[in-house]
C-alpha cells in the first residue's frame, strides 16, 4: 500500500493533512506558495524530507504566478520566494537542501537558455511586424522548475526504499523494535526512512513488533505512526513516552530507530524532543540505537550538534490539545520541537548509500564525496 503525503497536481500541490489523521483522511489543496508556507508551519505537512519536497512545489507555484518576467527579474523573485519559504522551519535540513536545489536548477536553465540562445521571446506589437520591442520570458523556466520538484519527490520515495532495504539488514526476525515520533510514509513523499527500513523486513518475511511512543506534545507517534503500522497491518503496541525505560528494564526492546531532522558532520542527531532520552536509556541498557535518513539530511557546514538550530514553537501545543485545555491557565512554557542526540550514543546511520559507521567524521564524509560524484 502506498501512502501519498504530497503531489503536484495542475499547478497546485496537494497535501495529505496530518493534522486531521488519524480520525480523517482528507487532502488540502495549496494554490499559491503562502498557503504552503502555513501548512509547513501548522504541521499539515511534516517530516524532514516531506517538507523538503513541499518546499520545492512551493517555491515552484509562487514561480508560476510570475511566468511573464524577463529572467532576471524571474531569478530574483524565485529567490525571494525561496527566502521566505526558508523561514517557515528552521531545523529541518531537507528545507534548505530543497530549496538550494531548486535555485541551482532555475541558475543552470538561464545558463543554458543564454548559453545556447534560445530564450522564449515575446513581441509587444502582436504582429510582430516592425518596431517591436523583444521582451524574454520565462515560461521555459517555470517548467524546469516544475520537472524539479516533480524529480526531487520521485527521487525521495527511491531513496526511501533503498534506505529501507539497508536498513532492514540490522532487524531480526522476531524484533520488537521502538520508535519515537513518526518517520514513516507521512514523514517524506512516500514509504518512510525508519519505518521504511521495518517495511522492508516485513516485506523480507521477517516477523517484528513495534512499540510505538506516543511522542508529546502533539502525539505524532499516537496519530501517526501508529495509524501507518495498523494500515501495513504492522503488529504495534501504542505506549506513553514515560515507559520506554521500563519496557527496556523489562527486556521487550531488541532495537530502537528513529528518523532526523538534520545530522550534523560528525554524527550529532536533531530528532523530535524526547529521542535523545531514549538514546541514553538505549545505552544504560545495550540496546542497538539505529538513525535513518537520506544524505540530504546531513548537514556537513555544521561541525557538531550544538550548531543545529532548535525550533521552539507555540506553548498552546503544551497547553491544550485540539483545542482543549490541559494546563493551568498562563503557565509557563517551554516547548522546544527537538533535542540532539550525540553521536557516541548512535550505533549505526542508515543512508540510501548504506549504513554508516563510527567514526561518523569519516564515514559522512566518505559518503557524501560519493554523493556529489
Amino acid at each position: 500500500m502506498m501512502i501519498k503525503t504530497i503531489a503536484w497536481k495542475n499547478n497546485t500541490v496537494v497535501l495529505l493533512d496530518q493534522k486531521a489523521l488519524p480520525l480523517t483522511e482528507r487532502y488540502i489543496t495549496c494554490r499559491t506558495y503562502q498557503e504552503v508556507i502555513s501548512a509547513i508551519k501548522d504541521l499539515t505537512v511534516r517530516g524532514a524530507p516531506a517538507i523538503g519536497v513541499a518546499a520545492a512545489m512551493g517555491a515552484t507555484l509562487g514561480a508560476c504566478k510570475h511566468s511573464s518576467l524577463p529572467p532576471e527579474k524571474f531569478r530574483h523573485k524565485f529567490s525571494a520566494i525561496c527566502a521566505e519559504i526558508a523561514q517557515s522551519r528552521p531545523t529541518a535540513r531537507n528545507l534548505f537542501w530543497a530549496l538550494e536545489r531548486m535555485k541551482k536548477c532555475l541558475d543552470d536553465a538561464i545558463s543554458s537558455s543564454e548559453n545556447a540562445s534560445f530564450l522564449i521571446l515575446s513581441t509587444c506589437d502582436r504582429g510582430g511586424v516592425g518596431g517591436g520591442i523583444n521582451i524574454p520570458h520565462s515560461n521555459h523556466l517555470v517548467k524546469e522548475l516544475i520537472s524539479e520538484a516533480k524529480r526531487i519527490c520521485a527521487e525521495d520515495i527511491e531513496i526511501n526504499r533503498r534506505m529501507g532495504k539497508h536498513g532492514s539488514s540490522l532487524l531480526a526476525d522476531g524484533d520488537n523494535i521502538l520508535t519515537h515520533c513518526n518517520a514513516g510514509a507521512l514523514a517524506t513523499a512516500g514509504y518512510g526512512t525508519a519505518l521504511g527500513a521495518i517495511r522492508a523486513a516485513r516485506a523480507a518475511g521477517k516477523k517484528l513488533h513495534v512499540y510505538v511512543d506516543e511522542t508529546r506534545p502533539v502525539l505524532q507517534g499516537a496519530r501517526l505512526t501508529a495509524w501507518e503500522l495498523q494500515k501495513e497491518k504492522i503488529p504495534a503496541t501504542l505506549i506513553t513516552d514515560n515507559m520506554a525505560g521500563f519496557l527496556m528494564q523489562q527486556g521487550k526492546i531488541d532495537k530502537i530507530i528513529v528518523g532526523a531532522d538534520r545530522i550534523a558532520a560528525n554524527g550529532d542527531t536533531a530528532n523530535k524532543i524526547g529521542t535523545y532520552a531514549l538514546a541514553v536509556l538505549a545505552k544504560a541498557h545495550g540496546i542497538p540505537f539505529y538513525v535513518a535518513a537520506p544524505l540530504s539530511t546531513i548537514d556537513t557546514s555544521l561541525k557538531t550538534g550544538a550548531e543545529i538550530p532548535i525550533e521552539e514553537r507555540s506553548s498552546a501545543e503544551v497547553t491544550h490539545f485540539r483545542g482543549l485545555q490541559i494546563a493551568p491557565a498562563k503557565i509557563k512554557v517551554y516547548n522546544p520541537a527537538f533535542d540532539i542526540t550525540p553521536a557516541k550514543y548512535i550505533t549505526a546511520i542508515i543512508t540510501e548509500k548504506g549504513i554508516l559507521q563510527k567514526p561518523y567524521l569519516q564515514s559522512i564524509r566518505n559518503a557524501s564525496k560519493e554523493k556529489s560524484l
